[in-house]
């Protein structure tokens, strides 16, 4: 179940700016964001920083897998960017196929188990049976949880959870007083795993875009410059060194020495 308790994992590489020893968070989440400025700066059609953004994807993911960060949930899809034009979404759903297709038999093979989260009811239907071919091939494996948030909002994640807790409190299965925070994170897409840890967003901007609100609420948030195109292993490292030197408190204080 999602929660804010300290689980991290002691790992680390020679010459890694993380270093020996330290601290990596057990999850971090994503907000993927800058391909179509990728593509714009360099006179490129957006579609091209897509491609290019899939590729940060595949090395995203390998990075995870080499620090030891258990949970990697990556923004995707918002439930927001079907209004984009209908040429950039066909685009995009196309590089979703493509991925699925080319990159699962490669997770399946590294251990790696797929995870999506958000509204599955109006997703396109040759798309839907994507996300659950890979969900069900890999749902067994144990090394890194590749979390793909698609057609997501945090805002409707939320609405959707109201409404199970509430359809149980109309027919008596539970009391309103019986409410709390529990269970409504048992009532969300991620109530399988803890809260993330670390969240980064790429290109510059600040702000979570209704992006894991609930799950969200100690998180440390880091914002990188880079592009998500440029999105590496030595970004992911830079972004972990910061979340290393942070003092995580969640609302409270520690004790200093001789206090």
């Amino acid at each position: 179940m999602s929660g804010t308790s300290s689980a991290d994992l002691n790992v680390g590489q020679s010459g890694d700016p993380v270093g020996i020893g330290q601290i990596v968070p057990e999850h971090v989440a994503i907000i993927m964001d800058g391909n179509g400025r990728w593509a714009e700066a360099r006179g490129l059609p957006r579609t091209q920083g897509h491609r290019k953004g899939v590729e940060a994807v595949r090395s995203a993911v390998r990075a995870a897998g080499e620090l030891g960060i258990k949970t990697l949930t990556l923004f995707s899809f918002s439930s927001e960017n079907w209004s984009r034009p209908a040429r950039e979404v066909s685009d995009l759903m196309g590089l979703l196929k493509l991925f699925i297709r080319r990159d699962l038999a490669d997770l399946h093979k590294e251990n790696v188990r797929v995870c999506i989260i958000g509204e599955r009811d109006n997703v396109p239907s040759d798309i839907k049976p994507l996300l659950e071919e890979a969900e069900n091939l890999t749902r067994n494996n144990t090394s890194t949880r590749l979390v793909i948030a698609f057609n997501y909002g945090a805002r409707d994640e939320l609405t959707r959870a109201m409404r199970k807790i509430a359809t149980q409190v109309a027919s008596g299965a539970i009391a309103a007083d019986d409410v709390d925070t529990g269970m409504i994170c048992g009532a969300l897409d991620t109530a399988e795993w803890r809260d993330p840890d670390l969240i980064i967003r790429t290109s510059g901007e600040k702000r979570l875009s209704n992006f894991l609100l609930w799950q969200a609420a100690y998180s440390e948030f880091v914002f990188l410059d880079c592009l998500w195109p440029d999105f590496n292993k030595a970004e992911l490292e830079k972004a972990i060194a910061e979340y290393v030197a942070r003092d995580r408190r969640y609302g409270g204080l520690v004790a200093k020495a001789g206090a």
